[in-house]
């Protein structure tokens, strides 16, 4: 008779939760181009200054008329994103970090591809509101084929208009294509946008990274504000181990879930850019 130990420490050593919570944060669009902000409350408050103090030049030694700034408040709750997966006992058992890290990544590659596509697609309840229903979100019509960089100088400027600052472009993998093949001249091969020298092989529009997602409609590119994409976060990843589900196949179940929001106080901040076709 074998006698299960309570000890699963060749099942999840000691650092597999990182093997997991890491990989999200590495694999996800929202991580990567937004800021995260964790919180222990089940509802985080963002607030948002609706006026500011009134301030203007006043004589020396006269009185200075008082004010008060206002504040609107945007309440975020972070929703459950979770991933299962079942493996042998086998498996499980097996010590071999690469075993490990490929049971964290296969959680973690379900959990971030469902934070990206409830940030680039309106998706009915319970996932989290992203940019695709953000109202107020400023917006650029974009010719039917790209000739030029114009389109994205004017999302940064109603970025900057709105008090936002476009840190990162996000699109589809054809668009990204499209923009990548245009040429700074007629009859030249030397192309338009600038490659970023601190990342083979990355591109840049207007020195804004370019990051590609499945997620992002066709036609379509979002300029995000890294300050203005807040990713709340209530808790880091939570592994569960169950022997139990699956014990008639001598299978373990590995689940991983993260609770993930997203907080835009400033909807103008962020820009869409489609085009005809879209």
């Amino acid at each position: 008779m074998t006698m299960l130990s309570s000890a699963n420490g060749a099942l999840l050593p000691a650092e597999y939760g990182e093997v997991v919570t890491k990989p999200v944060e590495a694999l996800s669009v929202a991580f990567l181009t937004g800021t995260k902000i964790t919180t222990q409350a089940g509802t985080y408050r963002i607030p948002i200054l609706a006026s500011d103090v009134t301030v203007g030049a006043v004589a020396e030694g006269a009185e200075i008329t008082p004010s008060d700034a206002d504040f609107d408040e945007l309440t975020v709750t972070p929703a459950r994103f979770a991933g299962l997966t079942i493996i042998s006992r086998e498996l499980a058992d097996d010590s071999n970090p690469s075993a490990a890290d490929q049971i964290g990544r296969s959680i973690a590659r379900q959990i971030a591809n469902s934070v990206d596509n409830a940030l680039f697609n309106a998706l009915a309840a319970p996932n989290p509101a992203g940019l695709a229903s953000l109202t107020g979100i400023s917006a650029v019509e974009a010719p039917a084929a790209y000739t030029n960089l114009d389109s994205f100088e004017e999302a940064v400027s109603l970025s900057e208009g709105a008090g936002g600052r476009v840190t990162a472009w996000v699109t589809g993998a054809a668009t990204a294509l499209e923009v990548a093949k245009l040429k700074d001249a007629t009859g030249s091969n030397k192309g338009l946008l600038n490659p970023d020298l601190t990342a083979e092989g990355r591109r840049t529009i207007l020195g804004r990274p370019v990051v590609v997602s499945p997620y992002v409609p066709a036609d379509t590119v979002y300029g995000i504000s890294r300050e203005d994409l807040l990713v709340v976060t209530r808790e880091d990843t939570r592994l569960d181990v169950d022997r139990s589900a699956y014990f008639s196949s001598d299978r373990i179940g590995v689940r991983g879930t993260m609770r993930v929001a997203f907080g835009m106080p400033v909807p103008g901040a962020h820009v869409r850019i489609t085009n005809a076709a879209a």
